[in-house]
């Protein structure tokens, strides 16, 4: 004999299934907007990356560099400029690397990216950038933008919030220099570079360089308090998520970049406990720069009591030593060569032992660093 089912029952089931329904017509509605948004916004990207792709190459990829540094004050100055353009020129080399962002956070232009224009992080020493562009290029000389990203006391000042700051004091932590430094963990502050590097690229460098890409090393680090990064997540992790952020918005839009990194980060495996390691930096750039000056490298290291003394085996052992870490990758090895005294005099025969080093080493190219961009006397013509 059947059991007819009380009516509370239906009632309840049939309630149910109205409210299963309905939730079921929103969710699909909550997708579709997310849909339609999306969708959108890629279409809106799309267009903005048409403005990228059309933008002219000089320079077919890999470009093999030979080139020095500028700072923006340099470039700022024709007279002085035209001056090392013409060194370079006459000692066949073929890249310049400027400042648009340097070691103090500084933009060195007049810069439409919003954060700078709101924050006024900008201080315009060059005036006739993309002039100077077009002038560099009548020349072939390949440009390349460097900017300084986690090392930026310009934008901790203006930004409190994304400033490292002193445990004791609740003050912006200074290192050994007296200088800022900015959470690596903080999207702002990626975003922040990244419209820099978008900027730079369709202004008509060849190539944005990301220096200062770690966390700081000099000065009382354990003192130090930050705003967003949680301590728990490795800082090599921290660091390779930035690498790799840069690169899925970036690459797409045929941006050339550049890493810089320790010397020693070719010699290690660990991160040497400020965020670069770089097994795991070089999937994402198309040249690690090494800074692997001879000075650099502490007395005794591979038994030479002054490293400095021996550029030829310090640059050519250091790119032996990390030789296979590149194999199957597209990141090509362009060490920074040491163009300055320290350690030893470094004139034009510590230069040509570095350059053969490079060639004999397997390295990409490379880049000569004198802070004063005083290269007379290390430049052989």
């Amino acid at each position: 004999m059947k059991t007819s089912r009380p009516k509370i029952y239906s009632f309840f089931t049939s309630k149910l299934t109205i409210s299963v329904f309905f939730i079921i017509v929103v969710v699909l509605n909550i997708l579709v907007a997310v849909s339609i948004r999306y969708s959108i916004k890629a279409q809106k990207s799309s267009e903005g990356e048409n403005e990228f792709l059309k933008r002219k190459i000089n320079f077919d990829q890999p470009f093999y560099v030979k080139g020095i540094y500028l700072s923006s004050w340099t470039a700022s100055e024709p007279v002085l400029l035209n001056r090392l353009i013409d060194l370079a020129k006459k000692n066949k080399l073929n890249a310049v690397i400027i400042d648009l962002k340097d070691s103090h956070g500084i933009v060195a232009y007049e810069s439409s990216v919003e954060t700078v224009k709101n924050l006024k992080t900008s201080e315009p020493r060059i005036k006739n950038l993309k002039s100077i562009l077009e002038n560099l290029h009548k020349e072939n000389l390949y440009a390349i933008a460097r900017l300084s990203v986690f090392q930026d006391p310009t934008l901790a000042s203006s930004n409190p919030s994304v400033a490292l700051k002193n445990k004791n004091t609740g003050k912006i932590w200074a290192d050994n220099k007296g200088l800022f430094w900015v959470d690596p963990a903080s999207l702002e502050v990626w975003d922040y570079n990244i419209a820099l590097a978008k900027e730079a690229w369709l202004m008509g460098f060849d190539e944005i360089n990301f220096d200062y890409i770690r966390f700081p090393s000099d000065g009382n680090i354990s003192n130090i308090s930050y705003p967003i990064w949680d301590g728990l997540a490795p800082k090599e992790e921290i660091i390779r998520r930035f690498a790799e952020y840069q690169n899925i918005v970036l690459s797409p839009l045929n941006i050339t970049r550049s890493a810089d990194l320790f010397g020693l980060t070719f010699w290690r495996d660990d991160d040497l406990n400020i965020g670069q390691n770089l097994s795991l930096l070089i999937p994402y750039f198309n040249y690690i720069c090494p800074m692997v000056y001879p000075s650099h490298f502490p007395p005794g290291f591979e038994n030479f009591t002054n490293p400095a003394e021996h550029p030829y085996e310090i640059v050519f052992r250091s790119l032996a030593k990390a030789k296979e870490k590149f194999i199957g990758q597209n990141a090509l090895p362009r060490p920074w060569l040491q163009a300055f005294d320290l350690g030893a005099e470094y004139d034009s025969a510590k230069l040509a032992k570095q350059i053969k080093a490079v060639e004999d080493g397997n390295g990409y190219g490379w880049l000569l660093w004198n802070a004063q961009n005083k290269y007379n006397d290390i430049l052989p013509y």
